[in-house]
């Protein structure tokens, strides 16, 4: 089983949906995947920051055992385990959302397995995934690959928390997530999760940047994470295209090379209307 851990509301539908489709479509692999999908009602935050529904989980494992009947998509809700650990703390308005924290809690959940690779939901795969799971984590906690600006800004070995592959049962026994939430609930911190994790990690392994390129897609590129990237031309600035801005995808970018499963996930899309939009 290649087990994969992801988190958000319900607006990451798109995201999960089209991360998917790129692992089906890129992997060779007859094991089977297992997603867990970690997610909370804060609405009293905001309004929007609803959980993924079970319309939604039951949809993508529709399309998941298409492709492998024994492939399985599981519901996580943390919502009370969130508001114990993370409620009134100083990183609750995280630079992105309180979503970004709740892969914190994995150590708490005992239905997660040993070997677990986290991702975030802006993330397409262009090559197989067993690429990059395959990676022997004995020893240490997790496996990330470099932040591309980090890397010049920060220090060299800065890491990008958007790809994480995960040894639970190392991380068990360092505290590695316990120390994070700790450092969390301290004081403010730049990046919020990934700064803690970060200042909590014993050890870790190194990717090469394939597995996390952030700004760049090669043809050696395992993962194309679709983060905010800067643009020098026709001036200076920023944009945070997704991949399931397909359009954006194409025109800005250039991209065709994920058409057939940006097309799959329209069509998809078309099909089932509204319906990943159901309470």
């Amino acid at each position: 089983m290649i087990n994969i851990l992801m988190c958000g509301n319900k607006g990451v539908f798109d995201g999960v949906l089209t991360c998917a489709l790129s692992i089906f479509k890129r992997t060779k692999t007859r094991e089977p995947f297992a997603f867990y999908l970690l997610t909370m009602d804060v609405s009293h935050l905001r309004a929007d920051y609803l959980p993924i529904s079970e319309s939604q989980r039951e949809f993508l494992e529709e399309v998941a055992r298409s492709y492998n009947k024994d492939n399985r998509v599981e519901l996580i809700d943390v919502s009370e385990m969130y508001a114990e650990e993370f409620s009134g703390c100083p990183n609750e308005s995280a630079y992105c959302s309180p979503y970004t924290l709740i892969r914190l809690l994995a150590d708490r959940l005992e239905q997660l397995p040993d070997k677990l690779l986290y991702l975030d939901a802006d993330i397409m795969f262009n090559r197989d995934i067993t690429l990059l799971y395959d990676t022997d984590v004995s020893g240490v906690e997790y496996a990330a690959a470099r932040d591309h600006y980090g890397k010049y800004l920060i220090y060299p070995n800065y890491i990008n928390a958007g790809v994480l592959l995960f040894n639970m049962k190392y991380m068990r026994e360092t505290g590695i997530f316990a120390k994070a939430r700790e450092e969390l609930r301290r004081k403010k911190l730049t990046f919020a999760d990934q700064s803690a994790l970060i200042r909590a990690t014993t050890k870790k392994k190194m990717l090469a940047q394939k597995f996390n390129d952030q700004k760049f897609l090669h043809s050696h590129t395992v993962v194309r994470h679709f983060s905010k990237r800067l643009f020098w031309l026709p001036y200076p600035h920023t944009e945070n295209i997704k991949q399931w801005q397909v359009e954006k995808v194409r025109k800005v970018f250039g991209y065709r090379q994920f058409d057939d499963v940006l097309d799959e996930y329209l069509m998809l899309v078309q099909n089932f209307g509204e319906k990943k939009y159901d309470a």
